[in-house]
């Protein structure tokens, strides 16, 4: 005890704060230092690319001062934070560098292409030509070799209002009239400043890697991906998914909701059913559409449908078999799953863990040979997978009668790797996604990444008994199997079909809310839990006895009448 007593001394004040990193570095400045002094004295921002902190379990900018010793977690370019951090900054400094430019034109930041780009429009003034383009490129490498300060604040939310309604930004106005913090944080380059939905970068020096497209009827700008931040920008058109964003844009159009402060108004206003019901007979227009293409192309005897988690492909299955039905088609459904190889026989990921996502997980020769014997009338017996067992079992026995056309759902679907053995022109390929474009403005998207995540937290809470916490800590894994195994082959598909619904988040908003909030503080699962929040708040709440009982919603949200109908 008297050690102990010895070993304590009265302490004073320290002037400095110690920054903890988690590999064992410990830095220390004076109490007020921005974070990224810290990381700039020692070489870390260039060597790591580092754009932000987690501190103490909080996301926070590179401008936040440290007052206290306090735990951090670089956000690098390598990371989803850090992507989102780099392309909203990026938008700035297109913005920006346009509106010096050509101060007529209006820039609108549309929505992504799975290369890493923007899709971006321009309002006041023709497209820009690219010439102009080239002009626009050359300004922002200007402004990011003079590493010019991006700078924030924190207006009164009646002084934004009024400075929106100055530049005459009536879109805006309308947003802002659903907000409930009294505040806005505008973000200001230069001689332009705007509302930016999350973080940025603190100067534009941080913004390196970016190209501008001529792409009418707009253009698109480049970014990297996490996985290559630094690596060359790669290039590659999706004509049918550019044209599946067009159509959303028409159908935005048709129902006078092309952005969220519409959608809040139709809510409050009473108009919210009228939408709904408008948006999902254009679904289920589109649904039909198909099954008569199908009906329609005699030599059609097996469809395959794929896309990325949580975009309704269960649902869409079902409606596109009823479609089938009334078109006087007959539909076989097969389970890709029933072929997976025996679990012994799986193989393994970089971790060392099955790799059920990989094609080589299934039993290819088999599911071929069953394909060619079906389609020649040959009877066969269908296997079945036991999960719990993890072999494969004998199933019943089927026959394929001459008006039936086989749909197999899997994550698969569009590589051609899946069905070398089957004549092409017997096959029609169906990509579903929830291909989001209702953004917040002309400069804030709402990512269709996060449209899917919402959908599958509340989904997994309703039917799967996962928590949020949980979901969220499996996403990074589900969208690696995503990018490797269905989006490099999404433009092999014949037709694409957008699952996305306008009134999607306002009726996630109050079920996805609590989940996420229940979420442990301090945990990197909150990081992305308090983005996903600060998301939904822009919207109002739809009652979810809108959302009618065959709606691709009900897969999500329960209540689904087609939930046990098996065609």
């Amino acid at each position: 005890m008297d050690n102990e007593k010895q070993s304590v001394i009265i302490g004073s004040p320290r002037a400095t704060a110690q920054v903890w990193l988690p590999d064992n570095l410990i830095l220390a400045g004076p109490i007020g230092t921005p974070l990224e002094a810290y990381f700039r004295a020692f070489g870390l921002i260039d060597e790591r690319l580092i754009v932000a902190g987690i501190i103490n379990g909080e996301i926070r900018e590179l401008t936040y001062r440290i007052t206290s010793d306090s735990e951090v977690e670089p956000v690098t370019l390598h990371s989803s934070d850090g992507m989102r951090i780099y392309r909203r900054s990026l938008s700035l400094l297109l913005v920006a560098a346009a509106h010096e430019l050509f101060p007529e034109a209006q820039v609108y930041v549309d929505h992504s292409l799975p290369f890493g780009g923007y899709f971006c429009t321009v309002d006041g003034r023709p497209n820009f030509q690219p010439e102009e383009l080239a002009e626009i490129e050359a300004r922002m490498r200007e402004i990011v070799a003079s590493d010019d300060a991006i700078t924030k604040e924190r207006l009164p939310l009646t002084d934004a209002t009024a400075l929106y309604q100055e530049r005459g930004d009536l879109g805006k106005v309308r947003l802002l009239e659903h907000r409930r913090k009294p505040y806005l944080v505008m973000y200001r380059l230069r001689q332009t400043s705007g509302y930016f939905h999350g973080y940025m970068v603190p100067s534009t020096r941080y913004l390196r890697w970016f190209a501008l497209r001529h792409y009418p009827p707009g253009f698109v700008i480049q970014f990297p991906q996490k996985e290559a931040p630094t690596g060359p920008l790669e290039y590659m058109d999706h004509p049918r998914l550019a044209a599946v964003f067009r159509e959303y844009r028409r159908w935005l159009q048709l129902m006078d909701v092309q952005d969220v402060a519409a959608l809040n108004d139709a809510i409050l206003s009473g108009r919210i059913q009228e939408v709904v019901l408008v948006a999902e007979a254009l679904h289920e227009g589109r649904i039909a559409a198909i099954a008569q293409e199908i009906a329609r192309q005699k030599q059609i005897k097996l469809v395959l449908i794929a896309g990325p988690s949580s975009s309704g492909k269960t649902t869409f299955s079902k409606r596109l078999a009823i479609q089938l039905l009334a078109a006087g088609v007959r539909p076989f459904t097969m389970a890709m799953d029933n072929y997976f190889l025996n679990r012994a026989d799986t193989p393994r990921d970089h971790m060392g863990d099955y790799d059920f996502e990989s094609l080589e997980a299934l039993d290819l020769k088999l599911f071929n040979q069953h394909l060619v014997q079906l389609m020649d009338g040959k009877e066969i017996g269908l296997p079945v997978y036991n999960f719990q067992t993890g072999r494969r079992e004998t199933g019943r026995q089927a026959r394929l009668l001459p008006d039936q056309v086989i749909l197999a759902e899997g994550i698969h679907g569009l590589n051609p790797a899946l069905v070398p053995y089957v004549p092409s022109q017997s096959i029609m390929r169906i990509y579903v996604s929830a291909l989001t474009q209702l953004n917040l403005d002309q400069h804030n998207r709402v990512p269709t990444t996060d449209t899917r995540l919402i959908r599958r937290i509340v989904r997994d809470a309703t039917h799967r008994g996962y928590n949020a916490a949980d979901t969220i800590a499996r996403w990074e894994k589900v969208r690696h199997g995503e990018k490797s195994y269905i989006f490099p082959y999404q433009e092999h598909a014949d037709v694409m079909f957008n699952s996305a619904l306008v009134y999607d988040l306002a009726a996630l908003k109050p079920l996805a809310e609590p989940l996420l909030l229940q979420i442990e503080p301090g945990t990197r699962e909150r990081v992305e839990a308090k983005r996903l929040l600060a998301l939904l708040r822009w919207f109002e709440p739809c009652p979810a006895r809108l959302v009618p009982d065959n709606s691709i919603l009900r897969e999500f949200i329960g209540r689904s009448i087609l939930h046990e109908f098996e065609p």
